[in-house]
């Protein structure tokens, strides 16, 4: 046995990003009783935690203006984690007022992009989730941090694992939880992966971690493998592989979960979710978002 697979872990856990990541990007607006009954479904399948919306502003992404309707809507499964997206203050009044305990705050590893993505640099991204995090953590709620452009921006190209390292930490000393780490434009390799997950496996625990891969090339899969090889047992993926970003030009899709459960399942890994109940959760989307997850698959 390598030491590859001695490192790979015997379980993995699923973070579905579809409802907040894979929407917030479709041209088309998703009703929000549809969204509700998709992310019901979605829970129903198995996945430990399935992200609900973002708490931005209506006018940055339209997709999500129903975020307290959705939130209120949702019937709430025991031991399932429903984190929103929240950009700042008042995303997170809104996220409080809503009945929400876990949440999101996004950031990223290159200058241009959080420019682009949240108009503000990164110092100035960290500075202002400090008060929500404080927040969060008086609430008692779970607290995640994603660190976008983690192996290339569309804006500068090849990004320094340094800088990964750096924003991840300082997100933790701020109170998050777990970093996801993002390949946002799907650019990373295997090697790649390898790179920067050691980078962040010298400062950072593999339980902390998660990783976030888009299949903009058809690479997602043998990244997970990677990620697996180091190690780390957390994988963000969106049911029927739709998302990407709006501020991510050339990013339409997230790793869809029904090939990572297909991986998983054929390495031997465990991670509780049903397959067919993901495709059949993204299949109700279809006359909304067209036919983009079967393309994906």
């Amino acid at each position: 046995m390598s030491e590859a697979d001695d490192a790979m872990p015997t379980e993995v856990r699923i973070v579905e990003v579809g409802a907040r990541d894979g929407l917030q990007n479709e041209s088309g607006v998703v009703p929000a009783g549809v969204k509700i009954g998709f992310v019901e479904a979605l829970a129903g399948a198995g996945l430990p935690v399935v992200e609900v919306t973002s708490f931005v502003s209506p006018r940055a992404v339209p997709q999500l203006a129903d975020a307290e309707e959705v939130v209120a809507g949702v019937r709430r499964r025991e031991g399932v984690r429903y984190p929103v997206l929240v950009p700042n203050m008042r995303g997170l009044e809104r996220a409080e007022a809503a009945g929400v305990d876990a949440i999101a705050v996004f950031t990223a590893a290159s200058e241009s992009f959080t420019q682009a993505n949240i108009g503000m640099t990164i110092g100035g991204s960290l500075h202002t989730f400090g008060p929500v995090l404080s927040r969060a953590d008086d609430l008692g709620w779970w607290r995640r941090g994603y660190v976008s452009t983690a192996f290339g921006c569309p804006y500068e190209g090849a990004v320094d694992p340094a800088k990964v390292v750096e924003v991840s930490l300082m997100l933790l000393d701020l109170g998050c939880e777990e970093i996801s780490i993002g390949d946002t434009i799907g650019v990373a390799e295997p090697d790649d992966v390898r790179r920067v997950g050691a980078a962040l496996l010298e400062h950072i625990p593999a339980e902390r971690l998660a990783l976030h891969l888009h299949d903009t090339h058809g690479r997602a899969l043998e990244n997970v493998r990677a990620g697996l090889e180091l190690g780390i047992a957390t994988y963000d993926s969106s049911a029927g592989g739709t998302g990407g970003c709006p501020y991510a030009p050339g990013a339409p899709g997230n790793l869809a979960t029904e090939s990572l459960c297909r991986l998983l399942d054929d390495l031997g890994i465990a991670h509780g979710v049903d397959a067919e109940a993901v495709r059949a959760a993204a299949a109700s989307l279809t006359a909304y978002v067209g036919d983009a997850h079967e393309r994906r698959l």
